[in-house]
């Protein structure tokens, strides 16, 4: 028989990808977080997580393992509630884009931290998405929404983006007077090949073939690039403080954020606490998200 507590060691590896970052995550020290896994295996006669070129991989056995092991992380859970339903307190993680977490989330973050004390966030603000079903987080904000049974999903807003640069590039270059015209100037976008979600690909919605000059996976970067007058890109217009919009007659683009929560976590006071704040505070912004709305 293994010890219960190496599953949650066992988990932890399997969603951080490396011994390290697990370790990170639980407060142990790499070596103990290795000596844990090894136990486990030994216990069960199992291969559970190999080591490659990008991390720790789950095995087969590992992956039969990682779902049963959610499940009793989830009846943990639910056990937790009982003696605890109304308490809004402990740890909320919630994935999200880069740009919406560190221009909206992230500077209103200690408004909750002051009204909800007890209370820690988590924000992977990223250029990548966790996943609530891995139970990598509890709350996913995304570009689409998913389709899992093990959570629920809902719409959190729309927000809108267009075409940016600083004045200064648009004098020393000139403004546009059409779309088509675009292709003459400095474009600025995403790396095409590490797009990681199709509702990304603005460029193409924007003129089927266009392609920047400089990119980066990052759209902080891109902001940063475009403020440096380095060109013409698509920013969301909650990020576009203190620049110039391009074509504003022709070029607006809509898309809209989808709240996603594992169904075990859904209805602690924590979450319920967390998902009235997100509601909240884009309803407080939407003349940022949504700026030109009709």
């Amino acid at each position: 028989m293994f010890d219960w507590d190496d599953l949650r060691i066992f988990l932890a590896a399997a969603r951080a990808g490396s011994l390290v970052a697990a370790g990170q995550r639980l407060g142990m020290d790499t070596a103990t977080v290795g000596r844990r896994l090894a136990r486990l295996e030994t216990a069960l006669k199992s291969t559970l997580l190999a080591r490659s070129r990008v991390g720790l991989q789950l095995t087969a056995a590992g992956a039969q393992l990682f779902d049963a092991a959610l499940e009793a992380e989830s009846a943990m859970v639910a056990a937790g509630r009982v003696t605890q339903p109304d308490q809004v307190a402990g740890t909320v993680r919630i994935s999200t884009a880069e740009g919406f977490g560190t221009a909206v989330l992230a500077p209103a973050l200690p408004e909750l931290a002051r009204a909800r004390p007890g209370l820690r966030i988590e924000l992977a603000a990223q250029t990548t998405f966790l996943s609530p079903i891995r139970r990598e987080v509890d709350m996913a904000i995304t570009l689409s929404a998913p389709d899992a049974g093990r959570l629920v999903v809902e719409p959190l807003t729309v927000y809108q983006l267009a075409l940016y640069a600083t004045g200064d590039y648009l004098e020393r270059h000139g403004a546009p007077p059409n779309v088509e015209a675009l292709r003459t100037h400095q474009i600025v976008g995403y790396v095409n090949d590490l797009i990681f979600a199709p509702e990304l690909r603005y460029l193409d919605e924007v003129s089927p073939g266009l392609s920047p000059t400089l990119a980066s996976s990052s759209i902080q970067a891109q902001r940063a690039i475009i403020a440096a007058h380095g060109g013409i890109g698509v920013l969301p217009c909650f990020m576009a403080d203190g620049l110039t919009r391009v074509l504003p007659e022709v070029m607006l683009i809509e898309r809209r954020f989808w709240l996603s929560t594992h169904r075990e976590v859904h209805d602690t006071a924590r979450a319920r606490a967390v998902r009235r704040w997100l509601m909240a505070l884009v309803e407080r912004r939407h003349r940022d998200l949504r700026p030109h709305a009709s």
